[in-house]
């Protein structure tokens, strides 16, 4: 019973942590200092990436009417505007997926580590409190997802791969990248959640491949059960975030990064 409940745990962080621009593996590496799960290295390292399933399935869940590119028959089968949005998440995304797939052992290997952790969180912070400050006042150039230009959504996948290094923070290196490149906090928000369907799908099949799929039952109940918990979390963050960024910037999350950055390095460096 206590290890289900270190997987709930897991799987609140992991739901929280994916959506807000506040890195969820900064986050696992510090509850992981204290929340050690009965299973082997190998299972661990596979369960780090494909809890992240459930947390995708609430974007999908969340905004299905947006992202089904079909219609009824009455209104011509096809949605273009959405399948138009599905080749630009494609774009993006395919930047990460030319760095990532033939360097992920190499970059965990280099980089899953608390210093870079912590220097990633602090360093993102400070750029999310300089970038909304240079724009307050500023009008954004694209206000909608219909608006988003093909260039854009490639540069937006070229800052996706700074989150290839952990502490980054995907939906922090896009979500900034978007709004640098002239987006709306609510555009750069949507588009995040949405180019990570395929970049995280892929990253998730990818390390189960690696691992196999010859799960013991304690194992595949571990891994449903932190999937099932990022799932319902991820739907009630992605609802606050959405609501927040209608009245408010990123700056308290660059505030938080640097704290938990500062904390990183300092429990490490004294205590760990």
């Amino acid at each position: 019973m206590l290890e289900f409940l270190k997987v709930i745990l897991l799987g609140i962080v992991e739901g929280i942590t994916e959506w807000l621009p506040i890195s969820s593996t900064g986050h696992m590496i510090l509850v992981e200092q204290f929340i050690h799960l009965n299973v082997t290295d190998e299972f661990l390292e596979m369960f780090r990436v494909v809890i992240q399933l459930g947390a995708i399935l609430a974007v999908v869940v969340l905004y299905f009417p947006k992202l089904w590119p079909f219609c009824s028959p009455k209104n011509g089968w096809i949605k273009k505007d959405t399948w138009v949005l599905w080749f630009k998440v494609l774009v993006a995304a395919l930047p990460a997926a030319v760095i990532g797939l033939p360097f992920d052992d190499l970059l965990d290997e280099m980089f899953y580590n608390y210093p870079t952790v912590a220097v990633t969180l602090i360093i993102y912070g400070v750029l999310f409190i300089v970038v909304e400050n240079r724009n307050r006042g500023r009008r954004p150039s694209t206000s909608s997802l219909e608006a988003l230009g093909w260039s854009t959504a490639l540069f937006i996948g070229i800052f996706q791969i700074l989150a290839l290094i952990p502490g980054t923070s995907r939906s922090g290196s896009t979500i900034l990248g978007a709004i640098l490149l002239g987006c709306s906090r609510y555009v750069a928000a949507e588009f995040s959640f949405f180019l990570a369907i395929p970049v995280m799908f892929g990253a998730s099949l990818l390390k189960l491949v690696k691992f196999g799929f010859h799960f013991t039952g304690y194992e595949a109940a571990v891994l449903l059960l932190g999937m099932a918990t990022a799932f319902v979390v991820s739907i009630l963050a992605i609802k606050f975030l959405m609501g927040y960024i209608k009245k408010n910037d990123f700056k308290s999350f660059g505030y938080y990064r640097i704290i938990l950055g500062l904390l990183v390095l300092g429990y490490f460096l004294f205590l760990g």
